[in-house]
């Protein structure tokens, strides 16, 4: 099976199991909740080909989207992730599709190589097996794979024409009393890894919040938007005040809407600048 080139036609032929816990819970988030305006749990469902008794059984759970999806995976010799794909680009959730799509692709690459190793017969050698698990990879400059991960007080997620705005935040938060330790991609991660993979585990394991700087350029990066979505699904509803929205200049295009229930610290306010690093520094420093 030639199921390591990421082509349409090769995911028909990757069964589900390919994908992760954390592609799963995300298809949760989008799905699980009642949609009156898109296609939720009940019309994948319908589509995946379950009948009404069993839909019915599903609601009744805490998480239908799983139960669909463990259902389908059990019962259903197609349930590949091609076909899963399929089905959602049929019930025109593309938003889904395009979202997830760069994760999807990790997890299936992982498993062909997974399948790989398995079918190579062992190398007969003497020396220990030089594999490093990956929560003790170095991620970043000052990470040591021998000893604890690198922590920060907060990811700062930005699009390269505001790093001058990025560059004075690390300059009165970092470099003051508060002392306050961010993670800056382009200044701390090492060079050489899956961007996604290692922005989902700085923002996931590594960092307390995320601090969002808004811009219109950050409205139209992909890097930006997928760190936004993937923070938001670690904490819904922002019950532990893990995004933090800033606005430093003034907006042509109107605010993300995704980000609306947050409340903003915000630079472009006169009134307001006195009292900008204080409480932005305030909320960084909560445990």
């Amino acid at each position: 099976m030639a199921c390591c080139d990421k082509s349409e036609t090769d995911l028909w032929t990757v069964p589900l199991i390919a994908l992760n816990v954390s592609v799963r819970k995300k298809l949760e988030l989008y799905l699980n909740p009642r949609n009156m305006v898109a296609a939720d749990w009940m019309v994948v469902a319908e589509t995946m080909g379950f009948n009404y008794l069993e839909i019915q059984n599903y609601e009744a759970t805490n998480n239908p989207t799983r139960k669909v999806l463990e259902g389908w995976q059990a019962r259903s010799t197609d349930a590949s992730v091609g076909k899963l794909l399929s089905v959602l680009t049929e019930v025109e959730r593309k938003d889904i599709v395009e979202d997830l799509r760069p994760l999807i692709d990790e997890d299936v690459r992982k498993y062909c190589e997974s399948l790989k190793k398995k079918s190579e017969p062992p190398v007969q050698v003497n020396d220990i097996d030089s594999c490093v698990p990956r929560d003790r990879v170095g991620l970043t400059l000052e990470d040591d794979p021998d000893g604890a991960p690198e922590l920060f007080d907060a990811f700062i997620c930005y699009c390269q024409s505001d790093f001058e705005f990025v560059h004075e935040m690390i300059q009165q938060l970092e470099q003051t009393d508060y002392k306050l330790k961010l993670c800056v991609f382009d200044r701390d991660v090492l060079p050489g890894s899956c961007v996604w993979t290692i922005t989902s585990e700085l923002i996931e394991r590594r960092c307390k919040r995320m601090v969002v700087v808004i811009s219109d350029e950050y409205l139209d990066s992909d890097a930006c938007d997928f760190q936004t979505k993937f923070a938001l699904s670690l904490c819904p509803g922002a019950r532990n005040k893990r995004l933090i929205p800033v606005i430093y200049k003034s907006m042509a295009k109107p605010f993300p809407s995704i980000l609306r229930f947050l409340t903003i610290c915000d630079y472009t306010r006169p009134c307001t600048q006195a009292w900008f690093w204080v409480r932005l520094a305030k909320a960084l420093s909560q445990p």
